[in-house]
């Protein structure tokens, strides 16, 4: 549980840093996936073993932010969006669907004692509506097959 509980504290820091830079006022399932695309560990790998490093994360997230827009009726003439507004100081808090990833987490685990840092990355996997999963829909991920893995590095299969 102390290397969990030290992984996840440092991608909550890191997320906090996304979160401040996309101007939300908390930490939500998307920025705890950019962390983990950037902080050293097994997430980084796993996510890595399917082509998603920290920019291909970003571009999946912007692709999302794109037709989730267009789906609204809202386009743009130029290919760049307006970049975001930072929030004045890191949001300390995780919102709705950064809870739910902590959540699955520990759900996943069972036995507190044996969470290990991938735990918190199948938490992000589980995650069936929202931002997250549509993002990696788009950018071609299998999460089906990226849970597999995951479960089995943790050896629960």
């Amino acid at each position: 549980m102390r290397e969990f509980g030290k992984y996840v504290q440092a991608v909550t820091e890191r997320a906090a840093e996304e979160a401040q830079q996309a101007g939300a006022t908390t930490i939500e399932a998307e920025h705890l996936l950019l962390a983990m695309a950037d902080e050293e560990g097994d997430g980084r790998r796993l996510l890595g073993s399917v082509g998603l490093d920290l920019q291909a994360v970003r571009d999946a997230l912007e692709t999302e932010f794109r037709q989730s827009l267009t789906a609204a009726g809202i386009t743009f003439e130029t290919d760049s969006l307006p970049g975001a507004s930072a929030a004045p100081g890191k949001p300390s808090r995780l919102g709705t669907s950064g809870k739910l990833v902590i959540e699955r987490s520990m759900l996943a685990v069972g036995n507190k004692k044996k969470a290990q840092p991938a735990h918190l990355l199948l938490g992000v996997l589980e995650l069936n509506v929202g931002t997250v999963p549509r993002a990696l829909d788009l950018a071609g991920v299998d999460r089906a097959e990226l849970k597999a893995r995951v479960r089995e590095l943790l050896g629960d299969e």
